[in-house]
Order: structure tokens, then sequence, then C-alpha cells
């Protein structure tokens, strides 16, 4: 078993014993969304995979917190961005800003971007390095910023 799953089956047995039913629920919910990759795939997954998936459930529960604060649904914003704090216990230290930022510029002098239209190439560069540290929509519009400025 990888280190990270080794990781996350842990904090799992000690939220049982210190019964954190809601760290407990979203743990057993990351569980289940690793289990269901690897039996869909039929492997088990590297720590860089399950970054991929916590990096997934991460996104999905941002979009989440955007329609329910929209939709005036406050109560079910906290209760997924709870849920987000639990995601990103298990996720590799984000990146600040200024770290971004420049890995943005080493990426855009590297792949020789010029204009949006250079924005993939610059894309699939960071994105190995960013995954799971850092917001993907966020480097995104940093991106775009470099080329609009």
């Amino acid at each position: 078993m990888d280190a990270l799953k080794k990781r996350i089956t842990d904090d799992m047995k000690a939220a049982m014993k210190g019964g954190e039913k809601a760290r407990l629920g979203v743990i057993r919910m990351i569980l289940a969304a690793i289990k269901q990759v690897e039996v869909d795939e039929r492997i088990e997954l590297s720590d860089e995979r399950i970054i991929l998936v916590l990096d997934k459930m991460l996104k999905q529960r941002r979009e989440s917190i955007k329609q329910f604060r929209d939709a005036s649904r406050n109560d079910l914003a906290e209760i997924e961005e709870a849920e987000v704090l639990v995601i990103q216990d298990f996720l590799p230290q984000p990146l600040s800003d200024a770290e971004i930022d420049g890995m943005v510029a080493d990426a855009v002098a590297k792949v020789g971007a010029t204009s949006v239209k250079d924005m993939g190439g610059v894309m699939a560069l960071l994105k190995p390095q960013m995954q799971g540290r850092a917001d993907m929509a966020n480097v995104s519009a940093r991106i775009k910023a470099c080329f609009i400025a």
C-alpha cells in the first residue's frame, strides 16, 4: 500500500477512535473514490494518482460551494467547506501565489509562448508540477494574464 493511502486509512482509524463523525465521513468518501477508480481500472493507485482523485474531489467541492453561495444556501456551502479542509489535509503543501507566478513565468519562457494560443503548452508543462498543490483554474487565469497585460 502506498504511503498516502496508508495515511488516509490510518486517519480514518484515528477519526473512528476519536469520535470525529464529520471527518470520518469525508475520509470514507475519499477512500470510496479511490477504491472506485481502482476497481474500474483494475489497478492499485499510486500516490500521484490518489492526488489526482483528491484534486478532482476538491474541484467538485469548490464548484458546489460557489453554486450553494449563489443560491443563498450557506448551510450547504459550509458543509462543503468543511469537506475541503479534510481533503486538503491529504494533499501536498499548497503553492504560494509567488511560487505560482514564478513557475508560470518560467513555463511561459520555456515554451516560448507569445499569445493565448500557446496556453495549452504552458498548462501541459505546469500541470504535473502543480497538480494537487494549486487550483488549476487560478493557474490558467494567471497564464492568460501574462498575455493580456
